[in-house]
């Protein structure tokens, strides 16, 4: 694995650079898996469908959250990241893999699906770098943007129907929980990036 650097780049230089750091890796015809995390609004979805068309969002490992204190809903010790790191390293075995689906409409798992193992493989989310399965990702990404934008982005995400809730209730978990519960956390990502993405 390359070691943390933090080179910062734009987003629109993202894909060319995180690609470009595939032949340096010694088992180059292995699957090649980035992680990309960052705060809620950045960009990391956009970012991850660019790169691969094998995306794995680690919402779909979020916890159940009618049986889940609101507070600890985003948190990384209430998502199922054990399974997370059984299906990469399933994945980087070349096996089709099950992995589980995570409704934002119902707030809860509603299932499996089959993805295929790819040349690229992407895992996104808010705790795509998290230390539970670091060590599965050949290259880890953090894309950040500033707070306004991301909140905007994420209610224009809410009025087009795509996390179950109004824009008010988005808003508020926005404020007083994704935001508090990713930069509780996101130095020590940041810091374990080999590549920082600033997209304003």
């Amino acid at each position: 694995m390359l070691g943390a650097m933090n080179r910062r780049v734009a987003m629109h230089e993202a894909v060319e650079v995180i690609r470009g750091m595939r032949p340096a890796m010694a088992e180059a015809a292995r699957p090649f898996i980035v992680g990309i995390t960052g705060p809620v609004g950045a960009g990391k979805s956009t970012l991850a469908a660019r790169l691969s068309g094998c995306v794995i969002a680690t919402d779909h490992y979020l916890p159940d959250y009618e049986t889940t204190p609101r507070h600890e809903r985003d948190m990384p010790e209430r998502s199922d990241l054990a399974r997370l790191l059984a299906d990469l390293r399933s994945l980087r075995m070349g096996n089709p893999t099950a992995i589980p689906q995570w409704s934002f409409h119902t707030h809860s798992r509603t299932g499996e699906r089959v993805v295929e193992p790819a040349e690229v493989i992407v895992v996104e989310g808010l705790h795509a770098l998290h230390q539970t399965h670091a060590g599965a990702l050949d290259v880890r990404v953090y894309v950040d943007a500033p707070a306004a934008v991301r909140l905007a982005r994420w209610e224009s995400l809410a009025l087009g129907g795509e996390r179950g809730w109004g824009v008010e209730e988005t808003r508020e978990f926005f404020v007083m929980v994704a935001e508090p519960t990713f930069h509780a956390r996101a130095d020590g990502y940041r810091a374990s990036a080999h590549v920082v993405v600033v997209n304003g």
